[in-house]
């Protein structure tokens, strides 16, 4: 019997990181929560035994890279500190799809979780 893999997706921003969840014998994304920091973000890898976490990589609409220092700060953190391989997955679509959603604070908390999930969801669709 082959192990299931557990997959953490990651939405980052700079005020919210929304998570989502999955395994390899269901390849089905879940939201998981929104949090504001990496501690946070390496405590759901350890509570939900994260195998493999997958980010997602802002890029412009061209495909070149995005630059943005924070995000390029948090990657490194993320491979430095949390134990896990890391890979990248465009987001470029996914966040246009969350953020067709309005609504308050609160919704905007759960906008991340679904841009996590929809991050994850197209990474396990691709592999």
């Amino acid at each position: 019997m082959e192990k299931v893999t557990k997959y953490l997706g990651i939405d980052w921003g700079e005020k919210r990181i929304g998570l989502a969840t999955a395994d390899s014998e269901v390849s089905l994304a879940l939201p998981l929560r929104t949090v504001s920091t990496l501690a946070a973000v390496l405590s759901a890898v350890k509570e939900e035994e994260i195998d493999v976490i997958v980010l997602g990589a802002p890029k412009k609409m061209n495909g070149a890279a995005a630059d943005n220092p924070l995000w390029q700060d948090f990657l490194v953190q993320l491979r430095e500190r949390g134990g896990r391989p890391v890979e990248l997955a465009d987001e470029r679509l996914t966040s246009q799809a969350a953020d067709s959603l309005e609504g308050s604070e609160a919704e905007k908390a759960q906008r991340d979780e679904i841009a996590a999930t929809l991050i994850l969801q197209d990474y396990l669709d691709e592999h």
